[in-house]
């Protein structure tokens, strides 16, 4: 009997191990080919604006905006985070940061997948008058020139669709959007970059603001308890049933 009861709860984690590597595999911050992924798309874009841009900044990964990304993405809200706007209290360095969020199946997501959706609103702004016949606010700010620093996460969120419903947060500093201004100055690609920067790519990159940033102390607001995963809550369930 004590056997069939040990064989029973072996099987339970058997099964269970298999149900959590058959679920979609999202990527995490820290996952390398998801931040170049990330990064390189957003650059891709900024380099190929229309009409092209003179002061467009070459951007690179933040841990911090990472992390804030990861933190309100955790929360599956479809909403922008609430420290959004207020002084210093999304990240340890930025005053202000930007936000895009992406909503739709992860079985369909790529990090470029979401990005050119926001930059397809591109299709309805206008630069020369700064009008959109719709929402253009997500290309404005992937495009925004000042904008050097972007990090993002992805979290699946079942309770916004279906089982395969994921949430894409990409957080940017300093922010962008600022009211009735373009988000880059129109001319030769590179012509207004500083004095300290070079051209790559058509962007103005600048070493020192490209070196990574580390935050050790600090961690950001909007965190939400994490689901455990199935193979934990199997292993526990083991534990009980064995004695």
């Amino acid at each position: 009997m004590v056997f069939w009861k040990k064989l029973s709860c072996l099987w339970t984690v058997g099964l269970c191990l298999v149900a959590s590597k058959s679920s979609p595999r999202t990527p995490t911050i820290t996952d390398q080919n998801f931040i170049d992924h990330c990064v390189n798309v957003h650059n891709e874009f900024r380099g190929q604006v229309e009409p092209p841009a003179a002061d467009m900044k070459h951007m690179t990964w933040d841990e911090g905006l990472a992390k804030v990304a990861e933190a309100w993405a955790k929360q599956c809200k479809f909403q922008h985070n609430s420290c959004i706007g207020k002084s210093f209290e999304c990240h340890p360095t930025f005053q202000y940061i930007g936000e895009n969020i992406w909503l739709g199946g992860l079985s369909i997501f790529s990090p470029k997948s979401a990005i050119l959706a926001w930059y397809n609103e591109s299709k309805i702004f206008d630069y020369n008058t700064l009008s959109c016949s719709g929402v253009c606010g997500h290309y404005t700010q992937v495009v925004w020139a000042s904008s050097y620093k972007v990090g993002c996460a992805v979290k699946m969120c079942p309770d916004l669709g279906n089982a395969d419903t994921a949430i894409f947060v990409c957080d940017y500093g300093p922010a962008g959007n600022f009211p009735n201004m373009p988000p880059y100055t129109q001319g030769e690609p590179c012509s207004l970059c500083e004095e300290k920067e070079t051209c790559e790519h058509k962007l103005c990159q600048n070493k020192e603001l490209d070196k990574p940033e580390k935050y050790p102390n600090w961690t950001p607001q909007g965190k939400a308890p994490q689901l455990k995963a199935c193979d934990l809550l199997c292993l526990i369930y083991v534990l009980l049933t064995m004695f």
